[in-house]
């Protein structure tokens, strides 16, 4: 396979590539970003092949208070028209939604914490998501949700959150609400920046439960499976 060149949109410090960054290493592909929160610049679309748009504390809504969001969404729109492969995490997921023409609102609680998703029926029939299994106990830390974008197809739900996951039918966009990149490291991080929104409520978990749970290694694995699946067109 020859390296690709990926470029992602980190918001915050404090949210990361994790083991996304551990896969593209492990493939030998080329990473490069752009930090918001630094004020970087965007990159030329003509030199990256993925684009990864990462998860933040913002809205999609947020434009006043983070000016770049305009800019991101339009370069977002410039990817997909161009045919680049997307995959959205949380915000990222929202965010790509929202330029296919979902809307994006809160959702009716909050999910903070490690709890279940389940496979939709539909989610069997897609070979991205073939080697998820039907429930999955992965990381959450939202509470805005969306709409299924148009031309997608809905991969995945929770108890608290109708939408988990979708893929585009062009076969090269994945919208994640959840964090399978999540590391331990990462974990801590987004525990200390985000103590504020632990408040006690039926889908919000302690710190100590965030942190303490063993479902890293299994959703690194699905993961891998995941970006393995979507960079098999650049072999």
């Amino acid at each position: 396979m020859k390296p690709l060149r990926i470029h992602y949109f980190q918001h915050v410090a404090f949210e990361g590539l994790g083991n996304i960054e551990t896969w593209a290493l492990l493939r030998g592909h080329q990473l490069t970003a752009t930090h918001f929160y630094a004020q970087d610049p965007l990159p030329d679309l003509a030199n990256i092949d993925w684009l990864v748009v990462m998860g933040g504390p913002m809205g999609v809504y947020d434009e006043a208070q983070h000016a770049w969001l305009a800019a991101e969404k339009a370069f977002i729109r410039q990817a997909i028209d161009a045919g680049k492969t997307l995959l959205g995490v949380c915000l990222g997921a929202q965010l790509i939604a929202e330029v296919l023409g979902a809307k994006v609102h809160p959702n009716t609680q909050k999910e903070i914490g490690w709890f279940d998703i389940q496979a939709t029926p539909q989610a069997a029939q897609n070979p991205v998501w073939a080697s998820v299994p039907l429930t999955l106990k992965v990381f959450h830390w939202h509470g805005d949700t969306f709409e299924l974008p148009p031309h997608t197809q809905h991969l995945a739900f929770s108890a608290a959150c109708q939408q988990q996951a979708y893929a585009h039918e062009n076969g090269k966009i994945l919208g994640l609400q959840f964090h399978l990149e999540a590391t331990e490291k990462l974990l801590q991080m987004m525990v200390e920046n985000g103590q504020n929104e632990l408040t006690a409520a039926p889908f919000v978990q302690t710190a100590a439960q965030i942190v303490e749970q063993h479902c890293v290694p299994e959703n690194k694995k699905v993961l891998f499976d995941i970006l393995d699946h979507l960079a098999q067109p650049f072999a």
